[in-house]
């Protein structure tokens, strides 16, 4: 009987394959928002509520000395969006069927999330540039991301709003899964509290014109349980590997 012939042996081979790329997209998980948080506070737009001096103004046009230097972190951000889907379609596989419907709710809400930042950051670093470039202006004032209270920042919001709220359903995934699963668990927990503390403390003292206060918070605390995530899910996944290979390294039948 070959494995497809033979359901266990089936859902073995799955689950193998399913630890080993949640293995290496939790690594480039890691890699990905270590680059692209390095790439981002080097690039911190000189506008909103944290600049001080020689602040952009509005309309935002005159913003084309600054690139490609504030924009150069798009592209790995927009990776890092896809890599981080990977990582969740693989939590759900590991996850145990009577948990799978939080980790279902969590992969949803991290697929929107993603189709939200994708969008955001593949027009902003496609069309912002080259329209200023051409002096083509209308419209760009409330898609450029130096405008505090333009669609950009809030897509941004949004969208890590969204991956905060999926951190909190794939929580109950690593429930009674061991120490290191547990830290998981707590650390995924903390991501959605943080955020969600930063918005209602944010919201109360500024309303509606929080600027990029929040914008700048829920994408710190996302990001770093991201990479502290990042690297205890791949030794989750390290595990589970070894655990379901023979003594030859090979997958056990």
């Amino acid at each position: 009987m070959t494995s497809g012939d033979d359901p266990v042996a089936g859902n073995e081979a799955l689950s193998s394959t399913s630890n080993r790329v949640g293995l290496y997209s939790a690594i480039l998980t890691v890699v990905m928002t270590v680059v692209t948080f390095g790439l981002a506070i080097i690039a911190i737009p000189n506008s909103g509520a944290g600049c001080r001096v020689d602040c952009v103004e509005y309309p935002y046009l005159d913003t084309l000395s600054e690139f490609p230097r504030d924009y150069l972190w798009m592209p790995p951000a927009m990776v890092l969006v896809v890599v981080f889907v990977a990582l969740v379609v693989s939590i759900h596989t590991y996850a145990a069927q009577h948990k799978k419907i939080y980790s279902r709710i969590g992969l949803s809400f991290a697929l929107i999330a993603a189709g939200i930042l994708l969008s955001d950051y593949f027009i902003q670093f496609s069309v912002v540039p080259i329209s200023l470039m051409d002096q083509e202006t209308d419209g760009i004032v409330l898609l450029t991301q130096y405008n505090p209270h333009g669609i950009f920042i809030v897509l941004e919001e949004l969208g890590y709003l969204l991956m905060s709220l999926s951190f909190l359903f794939l929580a109950p995934v690593f429930t009674n899964e061991g120490r290191l699963a547990s830290v998981v668990r707590w650390v995924f927990i903390a991501g959605f509290v943080l955020a969600m503390v930063f918005l209602a403390v944010i919201s109360i003292n500024y309303g509606l014109d929080r600027e990029d206060r929040f914008e700048i918070a829920v994408i710190s605390i996302d990001w770093l349980v991201l990479i502290i995530n990042g690297v205890l899910l791949s030794l989750v996944f390290r595990s589970q590997v070894k655990a379901r290979s023979g003594p030859s390294g090979q997958p056990q039948s």
